[in-house]
């Protein structure tokens, strides 16, 4: 489900919540599993945080990525990033863009409904339907290096619990889950069914 914010044109998803934290090297995604139809409960475990791409230096996929919105929507970008990444080597912040190109342009691609997170070792960015590539700054104040992102429904109760824990918890791994419980206990969208993927620098 989605609706038109007319206070800022963008769009506020419900049914589900995404945050990302890099800190101290270490970049993780984690997201609930709640699938909503309306008031009713459709799926208390779906995966909406996934690793793309080939494997890094541990065997392991190089990019992590989450999604708010339809989920056949954001499976089919995240196979059109995997294209776009196999295409640009790897390279996480061309592939992105090429991909907010093809999303915002291409008379099918526009129409998916769906916000996303990616990140790689050095990169972290949201992507939009509206063609945004947004790259959030560092927090002020805190390291000068901690980094949080967050989206769906719970977006903004996550990204404020994340940002009060970044003062003085140096886990990113910790942040992220402690966000997302406190995400999970306000917003009735998201529940505490957390899936993270975490990637090091």
């Amino acid at each position: 489900m989605s609706r038109q914010a007319a206070s800022h044109g963008l769009i506020e998803w419900h049914g589900t919540t995404i945050i990302a934290v890099r800190k101290h090297g270490r970049t993780v995604i984690a997201g609930d599993g709640q699938v909503s139809m309306g008031n009713i409960v459709m799926k208390p475990n779906a995966r909406k945080v996934r690793r793309l791409g080939n494997p890094g230096p541990d065997g392991r996929a190089s990019v992590i990525a989450g999604f708010a919105g339809a989920t056949a929507d954001a499976f089919t970008l995240f196979e059109r990033l995997e294209r776009k990444l196999e295409a640009h080597r790897g390279q996480l912040l061309r592939a992105a863009v090429e991909l907010a190109k093809d999303w915002r342009t291409d008379k099918y691609l526009r129409n998916l409904e769906a916000l996303m997170i990616v990140a790689d070792a050095q990169t972290l960015l949201v992507l939009t339907g509206n063609g945004d590539v947004l790259e959030p700054e560092a927090l002020p104040g805190v390291d000068g290096e901690t980094v949080i992102a967050a989206i769906g429904s719970g977006g903004n109760f996550a990204l404020a619990a994340a940002r009060a824990l970044a003062g003085y918890e140096t886990d990113a791994h910790t942040i992220a889950r402690r966000a997302m419980q406190v995400a999970a206990d306000i917003c009735v969208y998201t529940n505490d069914r957390i899936t993270l993927e975490e990637i090091s620098a």
